[in-house]
């Protein structure tokens, strides 16, 4: 059988842009009078990625409330053609693709048999018999020596004889950038023209969510989504990689004179788990292959259990009534691989924690940290997602979490334990709760109207 994913580099890669982080970095430590120093970078899908530039996480991070541009440019792209196209990926996926419209985005997971997350993804149809699946860093690797499978293997693996399908990774044609924040409007429409964020179908609206546009700039062919992984506005840019370091350039040129930045790994990781009331999940923390990902907060737009089959969907239904719940976390220290108790009861484990400068003074004082930095004004406290055995929250008749009472958020307290290796609590806590409203509001589906004159 045919293998369709990279092999193993010997090295981490670079992405397309690198040579312009570099620029960026001298650039900045000039522009805001700081010490030279080598770009923070960490091994991350087999790609020498930045965790964060001159300026700091915390300074990234709130980056979200103007303009942040990340290079994503580590995330790969695969497309499938040919008039089973359609046919295969609905075989696979647990989302219905045959249904999907031209111009549309879908965010879907692929699944093994046993209902655990391979990979989490974006879906973009792009003609009648030709897809985009956007996948993360390193999925596109196959190495059975290291257990490594790439997407597009496991997808290719289904293909049943006869059927008309070619399958291709054209992450090498494209260098993916995002652009999410207040100003990302603003950015994209000052450098490309307002025609590119408006509605294929309706030019005198905008652009819906979860859709996407393609536009030629400068005799070159473009795509850019309404998406991202920050649940705030903004938008995916996909730039041909023949001109993606000039307009990687120009697009952090734009985003500076906007009092935004360029924003690495650290940044990003806590702007996914400030998104909204329930933050975003991470592949590898999260969702991994021996877990299902019943309950964690978008299985509902990944998943139709409706479809009459998907890959796993039979080890989903056995499971489906299960009781685990994925949260978000708030504490007054870092608590990653933690379990979570309360009135000495263990609630789950928290998978994903970082200190986060975006977090209120009231929340963080909800905490009753003794902490000095934690209840300063301009103080921080860590954010982060749980999985926890039982739903926290009561339910609604409609089944819905009952995220506030009276109009004021449900905030659970907890302690967070390191643990020996029989799960007991050891050593003292760090105190937190898990918060019914969250860090900060998912602005992403919003009408874009809020942004457009800014």
């Amino acid at each position: 059988m045919a293998t369709y994913g990279f092999k193993f580099p010997a090295e981490p890669r670079k992405t397309a842009v690198y040579e312009v982080e570099e620029w960026y970095q001298g650039m900045m430590a000039e522009r805001l009078n700081r010490e030279l120093t080598p770009i923070k970078r960490s091994n991350f899908g087999e790609y020498a990625m930045a965790v964060n530039y001159i300026t700091s996480v915390f300074e990234e991070a709130k980056a979200i409330e103007n303009v942040a541009v990340f290079n994503i440019d580590h995330m790969a792209q695969i497309r499938f053609t040919g008039s089973d196209a359609a046919t295969l990926l609905d075989r696979v996926l647990p989302t219905n693709i045959a249904q999907m419209k031209i111009g549309q985005c879908k965010y879907t997971l692929l699944l093994n048999k046993t209902g655990g997350v391979v990979d989490d993804m974006i879906a973009m149809r792009m003609a009648e018999d030709d897809y985009i699946l956007v996948i993360n860093a390193g999925h596109d690797l196959t190495d059975s020596r290291r257990g490594l499978k790439a997407d597009i293997d496991h997808i290719m693996d289904h293909l049943q004889e006869g059927e008309d399908v070619t399958a291709q990774d054209v992450s090498d044609q494209f260098v993916k950038i995002d652009i999410q924040g207040p100003y990302s409007y603003k950015l994209v429409t000052g450098l490309y023209g307002a025609e590119v964020v408006k509605n294929r179908d309706k030019p005198t609206k905008n652009m819906r969510y979860f859709t996407f546009n393609e536009f030629d700039y400068e005799e070159h062919h473009y795509i850019i989504s309404r998406t991202g992984y920050t649940s705030r506005w903004g938008w995916e840019l996909y730039i041909p990689v023949e001109v993606a370091a000039a307009q990687f350039t120009r697009i952090i040129k734009k985003a500076i004179s906007l009092n935004g930045l360029l924003v690495g790994l650290g940044g990003r990781d806590e702007n996914r788990i400030s998104a909204g009331n329930f933050g975003l999940p991470l592949n590898g923390s999260e969702y991994d292959q021996q877990h299902t990902p019943i309950n964690a907060p978008l299985f509902g737009a990944a998943i139709d259990m409706s479809k009459a089959t998907f890959v796993g969907k039979e080890a989903l239904v056995k499971v489906q009534d299960a009781t685990k719940h994925m949260a978000l976390v708030i504490s007054e220290g870092i608590v990653v691989g933690r379990g979570m108790y309360k009135d000495g009861k263990r609630l789950g484990t928290v998978t994903s924690s970082i200190n986060s400068p975006n977090v209120s003074l009231e929340k963080r004082q909800f905490i009753g940290s003794k902490r000095k930095g934690v209840n300063e004004e301009h103080g921080t406290a860590a954010i982060g997602l749980a999985w926890c055995y039982n739903n926290p929250f009561g339910v609604d008749a409609d089944g819905k979490d009952i995220l506030a009472v009276d109009g004021e958020p449900v905030r659970i307290p907890v302690e967070f334990y390191r643990e020996d290796a029989d799960k007991h609590p050891k050593g003292k806590p760090v105190l937190g709760f898990i918060s019914g409203d969250g860090v900060m509001p998912a602005t992403a589906p919003r009408p874009l109207k809020n942004i457009e004159n800014l």
